[in-house]
């Protein structure tokens, strides 16, 4: 890449968790393979009402982790299965991608830069390890801001936190690249007008973003 700013972008908008880090969704799988537990029975309890279900409400403080415990293993009975959400939480963590924080950097060097996230707070002892949540913090740290949903009430894909992290920022959603993940997770941030990338592979993830910024990210 040239690295000639691209002059309609004005702003880069992260997710976390499988952005940054290895996907949850592989921890989960490992964690269902050593438990003989049906292949992606965590993904589907989480679809199961979705806005009211254990984890959305832990991820806007309706609940504490210590209640998201046994509300999920509650609704892993209901399809047969018992799984402490204690233990879900501890399958999070995954490790940092050195490729895309250092994408973040040469972003945040002509960007403005900000995470959306949603998270749950204080996960309590023994679910991650210090250093671990450590690196976590490192990476939230290079951000302008992290707009948690734990804290603001909102989680994503609600369209109020995208836009709340636009007026933050004071652009339009038009003028903000947004990479996450989740596929449903991107569909509102691109209806209200911001360019989206969806993060599978990291390589691929950060061609996409040289090409929407015209930066040069490795």
């Amino acid at each position: 890449m040239s690295g000639a700013r691209n002059p309609s972008i004005r702003a880069v908008l992260w997710d976390f968790g499988g952005v940054f880090s290895t996907s949850p969704f592989d921890a989960f799988a490992r964690y269902e393979k050593r438990r003989n537990l049906p292949d992606g029975l965590l993904r589907k309890v989480n679809t199961i009402n979705p806005d009211t279900n254990a984890w959305a409400r832990l991820e806007r403080a309706e609940i504490t982790a210590e209640e998201f415990d046994a509300a999920f293993d509650r609704e892993a009975r209901a399809l047969g299965h018992s799984v402490p959400g204690k233990d879900v939480l501890g399958l999070l963590f995954g490790d940092i991608r050195p490729e895309m924080v250092e994408a973040l950097r040469r972003c945040r060097a002509v960007f403005r830069t900000a995470c959306i996230t949603n998270n749950f707070g204080d996960v309590g002892p023994g679910v991650v390890s210090a250093e671990r949540e450590q690196a976590w913090r490192d990476v939230a740290g290079l951000f302008e801001f992290v707009l948690e949903s734990s804290k603001v009430g909102v989680r994503k894909p609600e369209p109020a936190i995208y836009r709340m992290a636009c007026d933050k920022l004071g652009i339009a959603p038009e003028a903000a690249v947004y990479l996450d993940d989740l596929g449903i997770n991107l569909k509102p941030a691109k209806a209200l007008g911001m360019t989206t990338i969806k993060v599978g592979d990291p390589a691929a993830a950060i061609a996409e973003l040289e090409a929407v910024t015209g930066l040069a990210l490795r």
